[in-house]
């Protein structure tokens, strides 16, 4: 089986040039291209996960909105009592707003920056209101989109809500709750180094390294048949069990998935319920959701928590609010103050700037949010391939946008999204 099969069990696609030519998202509309459509498709629109076709640009813009139509997975339910409905108020003014996108001297306007970051779907909260809101391609309002790595978010979130409450002490060690971790790089590493990547261990993301350990995770995650020969792990948590150290826990922010799939296996362990459950018991009920989100499971039904969550974008944009609320939402304090503000005050600004993470000044990463310590104190949750949940405390506005942008890393459009979100945040705090 190609490797190119296993990537989305990773959250990543690698894309070694941004500057490689690419259709346009006008071009690369997945209803003009035709995937998947017809009874059956014409073969060269029927996408597929066995090969890996279904997660390749262009195709990717049409299975980000559709990612169980490939993979198995399981339901995070959503509300059953006290659906919440956000209030509606449009500016349609806010396509105008212009901003200079990082590295450019022309300006550029809220409306085209869409299209230059192919988004799928995006809606802005201002004050508890929609007052923005499109969608795009194959994203409709009742649609599900992949969340990526802004499934990391909703993990670490659990896992700061478990320290909260006490549940977890962050100074204990990995294997004091996962005794199978013991002989793992996170047997010595503690709770708090997990929930902020500080952790140090011997695990590479870099796909143009055929040895990179991130194609064992991907193997080991891969829900499709194994092949005769294969060897190594079968699941996400037999995998951890084999990550080796490299270097002293606490010292560097590495942003490496396998962090945050630990973080989940420790807290299924503790609590006795699988992410999906609990994410779904203790947030997305509670917060008054109106779809069902899902996860993508392995072949042992584990869900796979650094990259597999996929919701509505109303819904997560209630999860947003409900941050910027301190917890509060749909009439009930869903997550503790003391949380949110551990949140917002961010964690160690030394130890991101010595990360691979240059162009982001001044970050740092909580609880597996991303704080920018920006003048509006500005944190977001962030995902491959554009996803994002931007929270501006001091402009009362919540931006999500979900994206199918052909390449996975964030640097290739946040030159063109965060100066956009800082000057609609400004925008909407003069109105």
């Amino acid at each position: 089986m190609k490797k190119i099969a296993f990537l989305i069990f990773a959250g990543v696609i690698s894309h070694s040039v941004l500057s490689q030519e690419f259709l346009t998202a006008e071009e690369s509309d997945p209803q003009k291209m035709g995937w998947m459509q017809g009874f059956p498709p014409p073969a060269n629109r029927i996408l597929s996960a066995a090969d890996g076709r279904f997660f390749r640009f262009p195709a990717l813009r049409y299975s980000a909105c559709h990612m169980r139509q490939f993979l198995p997975t399981v339901t995070v339910p959503s509300a059953e009592n006290k659906p919440y409905s956000f209030p509606v108020e449009l500016d349609n003014k806010i396509d105008e707003v212009s901003f200079t996108p990082v590295g450019s001297e022309h300006e550029m306007t809220f409306k085209e920056s869409l299209a230059k970051n192919y988004t799928d779907g995006i809606i802005i909260v201002h004050q508890g209101k929609i007052v923005y809101e499109k969608y795009f391609g194959a994203l409709t309002a009742s649609g599900v989109h992949a969340a990526m790595s802004v499934s990391k978010t909703f993990t670490g979130t659990l896992g700061g809500l478990l320290v909260a409450e006490g549940v977890l002490d962050e100074n204990k060690l990995a294997s004091d709750y996962v005794p199978e971790l013991k002989s793992s790089a996170f047997g010595d590493a503690t709770i708090r180094q997990i929930l902020d990547m500080t952790t140090a261990l011997q695990y590479s993301e870099d796909y143009a390294d055929p040895n990179a350990e991130v194609w064992t995770f991907t193997a080991a995650g891969n829900p499709l048949p194994k092949p005769k020969d294969y060897s190594g792990p079968m699941n996400y948590f037999e995998f951890l069990q084999t990550v080796a150290k490299n270097g002293a826990h606490g010292q560097v922010f590495a942003y490496k998935t396998v962090n945050t799939d630990a973080l989940g296996w420790i807290i299924s362990r503790v609590t006795g319920k699988s992410i999906p459950d609990l994410l779904s018991e203790r947030i997305w009920k509670p917060l008054g959701t109106q779809f069902d989100g899902y996860y993508q499971v392995d072949g042992a039904g584990i869900a796979f928590a650094g990259g597999g969550f996929n919701c509505n974008l109303r819904d997560i944009a209630m999860f947003g609010e409900m941050i910027r609320n301190n917890g509060f939402f749909n009439e009930q304090q869903i997550l503790p103050l003391q949380l949110i503000e551990d949140i917002r005050n961010g964690g160690s600004q030394e130890a991101f700037q010595k990360s691979t993470h240059s162009q982001l000044k001044d970050w740092s990463y909580r609880n597996m949010w991303w704080i920018t310590h920006n003048e509006h104190g500005a944190f977001t949750a962030r995902g491959v391939h554009g996803q994002t949940v931007y929270v501006d405390p001091k402009a009362e506005m919540v931006l999500v946008r979900f994206a199918s942008h052909p390449v996975a890393g964030n640097a290739a459009n946040d030159p063109y999204s965060l100066p956009a979100y800082h000057r609609v945040a400004t925008y909407l705090m003069r109105k």
